[in-house]
């Protein structure tokens, strides 16, 4: 009996040791509720540990036990480099997005060194295992009633889990919600442990998952309280006759969500840039830090010309892909859904250049990095581009370098459409500002280091900076050949990043942020580029994210749309402004809601808690119907003839 009671404590203490020690390296933070959560499963995990080890012949089990010693250690390894490397954790569901994972495998093996002390400190158990080898107990279960009461413990435990879990079951984000209703794994490595998350993620993958929803009106459908409200009325919703017969026999929920949702109204700025051309740019890693009137003026002048939007946001959704998926559908993303997202199949009718097309525009899309990589020129040609380029795919640059040239991307495409006798539409992602930022392996920040080296910042920063100049000059390039073909005054730039530097750490992007960021939210905090040379400068205050782009370029080109069928909403309508960040934590116009905590900041007087239930419902029915359309290729039902 004294053996099993030394076992126990010893997995228990193995467990307990890998989760809280991955909560201070990650999280730096604890909380109660989920030290209970993590400490309730953990008792389990390590029971179901103790019998699988000693089950069997001795020296199996001693195998099992080395092998259980070693493995975990690795799992919570995994989680602390993917962090680190895109500022996500992994899940199941990429393994769909392998390419792009293995494609930083020298920055992986970069941060595996950085950060080996740490790694090390989870392999602590087994190397203390293997020095007390000979005095670790080694014995089978073999006696019945013992084995019963072994299976009595673990059934025992297991209710207890799930009895604690229900206490908290009328709580948005608890861990019940994130244990029965929700699928953010984020918050399952927060809130409810490591080992636990890796169960979920991976039973949710074998035998699929599906959220709960409550269906309410999808926006906050206010309208601004300090806006005339006969001057509203003028205006229409950008709305179309929809039949939504087809879509009530598949999804009740994306047919109520539709709806129950007004969309957007027309406003003041409707139609401005009817008929003008648009190039459309997201940018690698493109973020405020490395504006400046000196280095990068092109920029400069771009950031603070025509619309100026004070409070934009670039939510980062693993990497680039998340990113351009923001930015090209209007929608919010996830990790499963971006899968479906790359094949390619889906059929987008307000794709931009199906869009365009429609309206007679020439589209044409560019990319400086390899077509084939993430499945981009898939994805390109669902939303109509039928003549991308890039490398490898007829784009006449330098592709052996890493990374490649905006300035090049850009002298060996505009040409293509700059004497277009029709308008044209271009979209561009650029991919000088990826990282690494060092000057020994990023060719771009090497190719610029003269030009930052006298900067008082770190070596990253430097670098980092030295990638942004190039965009700036690309940029420069790009607005004097609109100029010298008469074409300026007729385009319209539009240009967000497709997330922030998340390979530079919070410390770093302080040294040169005008303003402290945090890692939750201003991090995220970004520019929107809507530029045109003959429009006046118009601040918007008003909160606003990459999915609310699209429609609100739509808006501006006086084209006929759906925002209804958007997650994402018209900047410059009089709806309430939400930016939703990758854990469900949010920003409005009235509020600031941290999901980890469960806690918000009021911005405005009236601020309830029953705004805040309601914007997270409003949260949850947008990332369920993003899901929802991408994956069953919704937009054909909805807006298919």
């Amino acid at each position: 009996m004294k053996k099993i009671v030394y076992t126990h404590l010893l997995n228990l203490g193995f467990l307990l040791y890998l989760e809280f020690l991955f909560q201070i390296l990650v999280f730096k933070e604890f909380n109660i509720t989920w030290i209970l959560n993590i400490l309730l499963y953990t008792i389990f995990a390590s029971i179901f540990i103790t019998i699988l080890t000693n089950i069997f012949n001795p020296k199996v089990n001693k195998v099992l036990l080395y092998i259980t010693y070693s493995i975990l250690p690795i799992l919570y390894s995994i989680q602390l480099v993917f962090k680190n490397i895109f500022n996500a954790f992994f899940s199941l569901s990429l393994l769909s997005l392998s390419d792009q994972v293995l494609s930083f495998g020298s920055e992986a093996v970069g941060l595996i060194f950085e950060n080996i002390l740490f790694i090390i400190l989870f392999f602590i158990p087994l190397i203390i295992l293997i020095i007390f080898r000979k005095r670790i107990p080694n014995f089978k279960l073999r006696d019945t009633n013992l084995v019963l009461i072994e299976i009595f413990i673990l059934c025992f435990s297991i209710g207890l889990f799930h009895i604690y879990l229900n206490t908290s079951k009328n709580e948005y984000l608890s861990g019940y919600s994130l244990y029965y209703e929700v699928r953010e794994n984020s918050l399952n490595i927060k809130k409810l442990g490591v080992l636990n998350s890796y169960k979920l993620d991976l039973v949710r993958t074998i035998f699929g998952f599906e959220e709960k929803v409550n269906v309410v009106p999808s926006d906050t459908d206010k309208e601004e309280d300090n806006k005339d409200k006969e001057e509203i009325k003028e205006y229409s919703y950008n709305k179309e006759d929809l039949n939504l017969e087809r879509i009530k026999n598949k999804s009740s929920f994306v047919y109520n969500y539709i709806n129950n949702n007004d969309g957007t109204r027309q406003n003041e700025y409707t139609g401005i840039f009817k008929g003008k051309n648009l190039i459309y740019i997201v940018a690698e890693s493109f973020d405020e830090i490395g504006i400046s009137k000196e280095l990068t003026p092109t920029l400069y002048k771009l950031a603070n010309s025509s619309f100026i939007f004070e409070n934009f946001y670039t939510p980062n959704y693993l990497s680039t892909i998340g990113g351009e998926f923001q930015a090209l559908t209007g929608l919010h993303p996830s990790q499963e859904l971006l899968k479906t997202w790359r094949n390619g199949t889906n059929t987008y009718p307000y794709g931009l250049a199906n869009i365009y097309k429609d309206l007679g525009y020439k589209t044409f899309a560019y990319h400086d990095h390899s077509g084939y990589f993430q499945d981009r020129y898939k994805y390109i040609k669902s939303l109509g581009f039928d003549n991308f380029k890039a490398c490898n795919m007829g784009l006449n640059i330098n592709c052996k370098r890493w990374p490649e040239s905006d300035i090049e991307m850009i002298n060996a495409t505009v040409d293509e459409y700059l004497n277009s006798p029709s308008p044209f539409m271009v979209y561009y992602m650029t991919v000088s500002g990826h990282f690494e930022y060092t000057f020994s392996g990023n060719s771009i920040a090497s190719k610029n280091k003269s030009l930052v080296d006298s900067l008082p910042y770190s070596e990253s920063i430097k670098a980092y900076i030295a990638t942004q100049i190039e965009l700036d000059k690309a940029l420069e390039i790009l607005l004097n050949k609109l100029d010298s073909a008469n074409k300026l005054d007729d385009t319209v730039i539009v240009m967000m990043a497709d997330h922030y530097p998340y390979a530079l750490t919070l410390d770093e992007m302080n040294e040169v942020s005008t303003y402290k960021r945090d890692n939750t939210f201003e991090i995220n905090h970004n520019k929107l580029i809507i530029y045109n040379s003959k429009l006046e400068n118009i601040n918007v205050k008003k909160v606003a994210a990459s999915p609310d782009v699209l429609p609100t370029v739509y808006n501006l080109f006086g084209i006929n749309y759906d925002s209804r069928l958007f997650t994402g909403s018209d900047i410059l309508s009089t709806n309430d402004g939400l930016v939703i960040f990758q854990d469900r934590s949010w920003i409005s116009d009235k509020a600031i809601y941290n999901s980890s905590t469960n806690t918000y900041e009021a911005k405005d007087k009236d601020v309830t808690r029953e705004y805040i239930d309601k914007i997270n419902n409003i949260v949850s029915n947008k990332l369920s119907f993003s899901k929802e359309v991408i994956n069953n290729n919704y937009y054909i039902d909805i807006l298919g003839n």
